[in-house]
């Protein structure tokens, strides 16, 4: 028999899609629990593709959302897969299944985050250890048959529903190739094609570096681990039209480095914006755009809001020469509750004092270029 270090690991997935308004009443199993889905799972994909019986099945007893699976080195498989590899055959044969006991998964990446309980789809990794002379021809064929004809069977989804306390609409197995076109898919549909593309990157090809434009043009670039995205700044900057036009459009490039900030972070990638001085918080990021001129006056915080939007920018600023502002960084909050904290780190490191000057609207100079206004003498 093959010893488990040169068994592959193929990854597919238990597909769930809840009804309308469903919601499961928990997100793992027990250790009984998921014994018997893994019976019921193992018969069901024997059916489709024969050939899994010579393969060990791997059952991970509880559901994620698809941002928890599509991460850089896919955890959630990767433990999947340890686990197995450690356990002997068991009373169920070539079939193991992993669920909490007293509350707790055997591994922390086996754990669902609550943060990304409530989505349509709920996902329960599988993996497929299986010889290396066999595992090709037996990715092809899971590939082929999946996508085809992968509806769990009714056994299964009954036990499902009951199990979890929902409706579903379907319940169908994937290949992990599925799941990432499937995800492809949904995030080109809401305009986020180029999120996907640097994603994509970091989970397939980590050692390749990417590059490409936002939908409103910013700049992206993936390396070492992170994606660097241009700050709305200095895409501003580059940017043409009136006034009022490049107000709108800096709210729109904000709100887009929010998207992509969110769902980079859910996918487990760090997101940074290009440039020497640069620093990454809780929640927000800020570009430093000039030192402290100890000849000019305090610096002061000024903040940039946009309709729907809130705070989309805070401005440190000084008082230059005839009264004019001059700019010594940006800061962008991410989400509204991470306000504060920026606030604090932007008086502190400037020694600013801690007042934010809500102006009521995007503040661009003549130019057009993100700014404060001038600073009054008194």
């Amino acid at each position: 028999m093959e010893s488990a270090s040169s068994l592959v690991a193929l990854s597919i997935v238990l597909a769930v899609e809840l009804s309308p308004g469903e919601h499961p009443q928990r997100l793992s199993l027990s250790r009984d629990e998921a014994a018997d889905l893994a019976a019921l799972v193992a018969d069901d994909l024997h059916t489709l593709v024969p050939e899994v019986a010579q393969a060990r099945l791997a059952l991970g007893g509880a559901v994620f959302d698809a941002v928890e699976l599509l991460r850089p080195g896919f955890p959630v498989w990767a433990t999947l897969d340890e686990l197995a590899r450690r356990v002997p055959r068991g009373p169920l044969g070539n079939v193991v299944a992993f669920g909490h006991y007293e509350g707790r998964m055997p591994a922390q990446p086996l754990e669902p985050e609550p943060a990304y309980a409530d989505g349509p789809m709920r996902l329960l990794p599988l993996s497929l250890l299986a010889a290396e002379e066999m595992a090709d021809a037996l990715s092809e064929r899971l590939e082929v048959e999946l996508v085809g004809r992968g509806e769990a069977g009714a056994r299964t989804a009954d036990w499902l529903m009951r199990t979890f306390g929902v409706r579903l609409e379907h319940a169908r197995y994937l290949s992990r190739n599925d799941l990432l076109a499937l995800t492809c898919v949904q995030y080109e549909h809401v305009n986020l094609a180029p999120l996907w593309q640097v994603l994509e990157a970091a989970m397939l090809t980590p050692y390749r570096p990417e590059t490409t434009l936002s939908a409103r043009g910013l700049a992206l670039r993936y390396a070492d681990g992170k994606v660097w995205m241009q700050s709305p700044a200095q895409w501003l900057a580059a940017q043409s039209g009136e006034i009022a036009e490049r107000s709108h459009a800096f709210a729109g490039a904000v709100f887009e480095l929010r998207q992509y900030a969110a769902l980079l972070q859910a996918h487990g990638v760090t997101l940074q914006l290009e440039g020497d001085a640069v620093t990454e918080g809780s929640g927000w990021l800020v570009e430093t755009v000039a030192p402290p001129d100890p000849a000019y006056g305090a610096p002061t915080l000024f903040a940039h809001e946009a309709a729907g939007l809130g705070v989309v920018a805070v401005t440190v600023a000084q008082r230059g020469s005839a009264g004019r502002a001059s700019v010594l960084a940006h800061g962008y909050p991410l989400r509204s509750a991470a306000l504060g904290s920026l606030l604090s780190v932007l008086a502190d490191r400037f020694g600013a004092a801690s007042d934010l000057h809500a102006l009521g609207k995007i503040q661009l100079d003549e130019r057009g270029v993100l700014a404060a206004p001038a600073v009054a003498l008194h």
